[in-house]
């Protein structure tokens, strides 16, 4: 991940527009462009250093040639023996600063015209006749399209051997044709047996643009394996004839992607880079966001700058994407969770269930196998246990009691309920069929008693009946 913090400010000079246009107001020209929002503590932004402090200027600068060189306006005379080539530095100062090319007033005109090129990086700078004039490029110490951003510190070691093709192709069309790409490498790199080409990964760049990242791993004919180093891979895909045939199938710039070593990175962040002022660099030291991660890195022109913008936008896009992704997998993760909460309660309640038949086949299997036997010791302490244990369940005062309490309530609960809804009286279809049963064992029993009574009353006229046969046996004994 590359996090790019860019603040850009653009000034021209008041005289310089003032006498190329003959505006007379004083008025500054300048920009402020941003990708991030870089630190939020501490100064306001990098492109207030370049605002305040300007990028180029030429004062301080106290350069004198040793020898001119001779030549025309447009070509070159042969050096003179003895003379020295001014440097290129000096040539941009006396363009910007005292060109003598015509010898009167237009000269200064003609030094504002200089400058307004080289702020914006483009254009010669003719300031004498006898010279050459200088080129103007976008590295020029006094262009002020120029900004510092942040890009992420390379982790990988030299000897994980990764090194980013950059191929000028869309990235479906390099991943349906990786395998052809793999091959068409190995190829280039000699088809040695030993040697196996591997894609560490793929990702899209902008302007239709690949980023491919490979490393080479080299088989012994002992059985171990090992990574090429990434510098030896990248000075191979280097050379003249190599790096041709990488472009015959879209491969446009190689690079390792090797970590700085401390005394490289020190040496980075110590020393600007050329046409970078120091103390906006320094600045930018203090303004990163983080030193552990990020490093400062230069950025020329608008170019540079609309690049940085396009790889942070698709940046942005691919981080979107996986974040959907994400988002996916965690909706269907949490359908999957509530499907297994309802498969676990399934399967607890089958668990009760077969425990309970397992349980009744365990009671069958003990009592055949204990039928014959009498009763022994730790049987009759379990029996005695169980009994207590009934017993107390079924007091009064315990849980069936209290259960026969609560259910009366419920019952009673919805009976009043439902008198009150309906208006009428109503009786539970529960409580019915209890009423029923009830007035049922009732009337058997009443039956029973009747039957019972009945048959007493046979028995007393039998024993009437004997007494009366009794009486007149007597009777006639007597007479």
């Amino acid at each position: 991940m590359c996090v790019v913090v860019v603040n850009i400010v653009v000034f021209l000079h008041s005289s310089v527009l003032g006498g190329l246009f003959g505006n007379t107001q004083n008025k500054g020209f300048g920009f402020s462009s941003g990708l991030g929002t870089g630190t939020t503590t501490g100064t306001a932004g990098f492109g207030t250093g370049l605002g305040t402090t300007g990028l180029g200027g030429f004062g301080g600068f106290n350069i004198q040639p040793t020898q001119q060189q001779q030549g025309g306006l447009f070509g070159q005379q042969a050096q003179q023996p003895g003379q020295t080539q001014p440097t290129q530095l000096y040539q941009q100062v006396t363009a910007l600063s005292a060109p003598t090319l015509l010898g009167d007033e237009r000269d200064s005109i003609l030094a504002k015209w200089n400058q307004l090129q080289a702020y914006w990086g483009t254009g010669k700078g003719y300031y004498n006749i006898n010279n050459l004039p200088v080129e103007f490029t976008l590295e020029n110490p006094f262009c002020r399209f120029k900004a510092v951003g942040y890009s992420c510190v390379p982790v990988s070691k030299d000897e994980d051997g990764l090194v980013v093709l950059v191929l000028n192709k869309k990235e479906a069309d390099v991943r349906a044709q990786q395998q052809q790409l793999v091959e068409s490498i190995h190829k280039i790199l000699g088809n040695n047996q030993t040697l196996t080409v591997n894609v560490e990964g793929v990702k899209a760049l902008p302007s239709d643009q690949t980023e491919v990242i490979i490393y080479l791993v080299e088989r012994s004919p002992n059985g171990t394996s090992k990574r090429i180093p990434a510098t030896t891979l990248y000075s191979y895909l280097e050379q003249a004839n190599i790096k041709l045939q990488l472009t015959q199938i879209g491969v446009g710039m190689s690079v390792t992607r090797t970590e700085l070593s401390p005394a490289q990175l020190k040496q980075l962040l110590q020393n600007a880079p050329a046409g970078v002022d120091p103390i906006i660099w320094e600045q930018a030291k203090v303004d990163n966001p983080d030193p552990e991660r990020l490093i400062p890195v230069p950025m020329v022109g608008f170019k540079e700058l609309l690049c940085r913008l396009q790889i942070q936008e698709q940046m942005t896009k691919q981080h979107q994407t996986r974040v959907d992704i994400i988002s996916s997998d965690i909706s269907e993760l949490q359908k999957n969770q509530a499907t297994t909460v309802a498969k676990i309660a399934q399967y607890k309640r089958k668990l009760m269930d077969l425990s309970h038949r397992v349980l009744q086949v365990l009671i069958k299997q003990e009592i055949q196998r204990k039928s014959g036997y009498a009763i022994q010791v730790d049987e009759e302490h379990l029996r005695v246990q169980l009994d207590t244990i009934q017993s107390e369940l079924n007091a009064p005062t315990q849980f069936k009691g209290r259960l026969n309490e609560l259910m009366s309530q419920i019952r009673m609960q919805n009976h009043f309920g439902a008198v009150r809804s309906e208006e009428r009286y109503s009786v539970d279809a529960d409580l019915l069929r209890e009423i029923k049963q009830h007035l049922k064992q009732q009337q058997e029993g009443l039956s029973h008693l009747i039957s019972v009574i009945k048959d007493d009353l046979e028995d007393i006229k039998l024993i009437e009946h004997g007494l009366s046969d009794s009486g007149h046996m007597r009777g006639g004994i007597l007479s």
